[in-house]
């Protein structure tokens, strides 16, 4: 059977994009994906990135295009194609992530956090990407 290697993300700023999600999840660079020391040219954020796990397994990559559209989801036109998943084991906790999200440059799009049987809310990441994080 084949094996889910990871997850890829158009973006217009793979860097950016990178930065967002290595924060927000605590994952590294692939060897040679680092951000470059300062002034230097950043070739990879140009191109494609990969962040692993800590273990070495490989997480996301992020793939520089010139356009993107904006997914609009919930209200129509662009739908979400895609979104991840995310799951944390309190309600204190799904707080806590809420205020990292929006400090590390998300936005919320929909607040279910109320809801007695699965609280989640819904966030787009710098580049619109949905993406989940609820209690599970």
């Amino acid at each position: 059977m084949p094996e889910l290697r990871q997850v890829v993300l158009d973006c217009t700023d793979a860097r950016s994009l990178a930065e967002f999600y290595r924060a927000l999840l605590g994952l590294v660079y692939r060897p040679g994906d680092e951000p470059p020391e300062a002034g230097r040219v950043d070739d990879c954020g140009r191109d494609w990135l990969v962040l692993r796990a800590p273990d070495g397994a490989s997480r996301m990559a992020f793939q520089q295009v010139d356009e993107l559209p904006e997914v609009t989801w919930p209200e129509g036109g662009v739908p979400q194609q895609l979104h991840l998943d995310l799951t944390v084991e309190s309600v204190e906790s799904l707080q806590v992530q809420h205020e990292r999200v929006l400090r590390l440059g998300g936005r919320l799009l929909l607040d279910r956090s109320d809801d007695p049987e699965e609280p989640l809310r819904v966030y787009a990441d710098p580049a619109g990407h949905p993406f989940c994080i609820f209690v599970a």
